[in-house]
C-alpha cells in the first residue's frame, strides 16, 4: 500500500490504516523526540500525542501531504515546545523562591526578635545578686573564682548562684526551647 493510499484511507477514518502508521512511525517518532530531549518516558508521551493528533486531524489533511514528513514535523515542533515549557518552569521557579524568601526570612527574624526579648528579660527578672553572677559570668568571660574574688563570696555560692539563674532561664525560656527543638 502506498503513503498515498494510506492517506485516503485514513482521512476517511479507516482504523487498519491508522493502526499500519502507527506500527511504522511509532518508534522513529520516539527516537527522534528523544535525540531532542534525552527523555525516552517524555518522548515516548510525546510521540502518542503526535499519532492521537494525526488521527483527529485526519479529515483536515490535505491531498499529497507527507505522513513521515507532519509526523517528524509534529514531534519535532512539540520536542521543542516541552523544552521551552521547562525553561519557563525553571524561570519562574526561580521567581517563585525569590517571593518565599523573604516571608522566611521575615518569620525568621521576628523569631529572633523575640527570643532576644524573652532573654533579656528573663535575665532583668533574675534576683539581683543572681542576675549579676550571671552576667559576670557570661558578657565578661569572668571565671567563677574571678567572680567570688570581686564580689567577695565563696566559689560555691557563684556556682549556687549560676545554678539557679540557669535553672530559672531554662524554665522561662522552655517554649522556644521546644519551638527549636532543643531540650
Amino acid at each position: 500500500m502506498t503513503e498515498s493510499d494510506l492517506l485516503v484511507r485514513l482521512r476517511q477514518g479507516d482504523h487498519a490504516a491508522f493502526d499500519a502508521i502507527f506500527r511504522q512511525w511509532y518508534e522513529p517518532l520516539v527516537r527522534s523526540a528523544n535525540r531532542i530531549l534525552h527523555d525516552p518516558g517524555v518522548a515516548e508521551e510525546l510521540a502518542q500525542d503526535v499519532m492521537l493528533e494525526l488521527w483527529r486531524r485526519r479529515e483536515q489533511l490535505p491531498d499529497g501531504s507527507s505522513i513521515p514528513g507532519y509526523l517528524m514535523q509534529a514531534a519535532r515542533n512539540r520536542a521543542l515546545n516541552h523544552l521551552r515549557h521547562l525553561q519557563v518552569q525553571k524561570k519562574s521557579q526561580v521567581y517563585v523562591e525569590a517571593l518565599s524568601e523573604p516571608a522566611e526570612q521575615a518569620d525568621a527574624d521576628t523569631e529572633a526578635n523575640e527570643l532576644e526579648t524573652a532573654i533579656r528579660d528573663a535575665i532583668a527578672d533574675l534576683p539581683p545578686r543572681t542576675r549579676e553572677v550571671f552576667l559576670m559570668s557570661r558578657e565578661r568571660n569572668l571565671k567563677y573564682s574571678e567572680i567570688a574574688e570581686q564580689l567577695g563570696v565563696s566559689v560555691k555560692a557563684v556556682e549556687a548562684n549560676m545554678s539557679r539563674a540557669l535553672r530559672q532561664l531554662r524554665d522561662r525560656l522552655s517554649p522556644f526551647l521546644r519551638r527549636t527543638g532543643g531540650t
